[in-house]
């Protein structure tokens, strides 16, 4: 019995975690300090592992009760893709 719990114990000691994901929601107006944080305490560890191939997706909801003025769509748009974002526009709904 003893061994038996001895080569499960070293099984799951060879096997390695290959894989991380996680998603967060930041606060509007904390974003860019919250952002920071998990660069400093989460990403720069993964980018620090040898062979790391490490994807990040920002996604970005608003809902606009009262409905976006033109000169914030102009502006949102323009700079989202100065930013090259592969997604983005307003909708009616």
């Amino acid at each position: 019995h003893q061994c038996w719990q001895r080569h499960r114990h070293q099984r799951r000691a060879a096997r390695k975690l290959r894989r991380f994901h996680g998603s967060v929601t930041l606060s509007a107006e904390r974003a860019g300090r919250d952002a920071g944080k998990i660069a400093e305490e989460v990403i720069a560890h993964l980018t620090g592992l040898l062979g790391a191939n490490v994807r990040i997706t920002l996604e970005i909801e608003a809902d606009i009760p009262n409905g976006a003025p033109d000169h914030v769509v102009r502006t949102v748009t323009e700079n989202s893709r100065t930013l090259k974002f592969t997604q983005a526009g307003f909708e009616e709904e």
